[in-house]
């Protein structure tokens, strides 16, 4: 977005911190953010892009953060109705400010701090699943490591013991019959990440590895489990990022500029 752009929008709500003014997609999507704290990164934007929803269909992103994903997702997918779950008051502030900026009238936000799930009539108990897919970027560090000054971030990145498998059965109990949970995690909680999907229930795994460059280990890895589905594991392809001289490779760009999905 071009500079001073955000001047031209609304305020937004009063007792926020400090925001910057952004976008998403090549610009397709508005984006505002704390400047300090804990920053957009890559992820939600590649999970949004692999996840297999379809119009008509309702979604659930769980640490939603201030809508990354949930813009991105609906910016693809027209027609989707969304709930994102925020344990951060400011936050979730922020993310429905973002909702409205883009005019996503089917998405909105809620407090809740997983494995919690708020008291709403979209979240229901086993027999009154209305999830078609969920997905999430869960605090990546281990609970051990050193935490952040800032409360925010620390909040958002630090992974306290038994959060990964909380998070899928909170997030997996939601879904319909072959519903979907996504997630982006580092390589080194992939183990962890299947484990818990497993012991949920959701089959049909498949992985989705994020490439650095031509012939590096990838970093960020995409997992995908299914509800009520028995096949195993699938690895795929991935994607490579960046070219060698650090540019984005085209296919990159196309998913993190162009909104493509990563799958047919």
């Amino acid at each position: 977005m071009r500079s001073g752009a955000g001047d031209l929008l609304p305020a937004p709500p009063v007792g926020l911190p400090p925001v910057s003014t952004g976008a998403l997609l090549g610009g397709k999507v508005i984006y505002r953010q704390f400047i300090t704290g804990n920053r957009t990164g890559l992820e939600p934007v590649l999970m949004a892009a692999f996840v297999p929803a379809r119009a008509g269909q309702t979604v659930l992103e769980g640490g939603c953060g201030a809508g990354a994903g949930l813009l991105c997702l609906t910016n693809r997918i027209s027609g989707l109705a969304g709930i994102g779950l925020e344990h951060d008051t400011a936050t979730a502030a922020l993310a429905g400010h973002n909702f409205e900026l883009n005019g996503r009238r089917d998405l909105r936000v809620c407090a809740a701090t997983i494995p919690a799930l708020p008291d709403d009539p979209l979240l229901s108990g086993p027999g009154k699943r209305r999830i078609d897919h969920a997905f999430a970027n869960p605090p990546w560090h281990g609970h051990d490591s050193s935490p952040s000054p800032h409360l925010r971030r620390d909040l958002a990145r630090r992974l306290p013991a038994g959060t990964l498998a909380g998070w899928v059965n909170a997030l997996g109990s939601q879904l319909r019959h072959h519903g979907t949970l996504t997630l982006a995690l580092p390589a080194t909680l992939l183990a962890m990440g299947i484990a818990a999907m497993e012991d949920a229930g959701l089959g049909r795994i498949r992985i989705f590895p994020c490439w650095p460059r031509q012939g590096r280990p990838a970093r960020i890895v995409l997992l995908q489990g299914c509800a009520n589905a028995r096949a195993g594991s699938e690895m795929l392809p991935g994607l490579i990022l960046h070219e060698a001289d650090g540019r984005f490779t085209a296919a990159a760009r196309a998913v993190l500029e162009g909104g493509a999905a990563l799958l047919p």
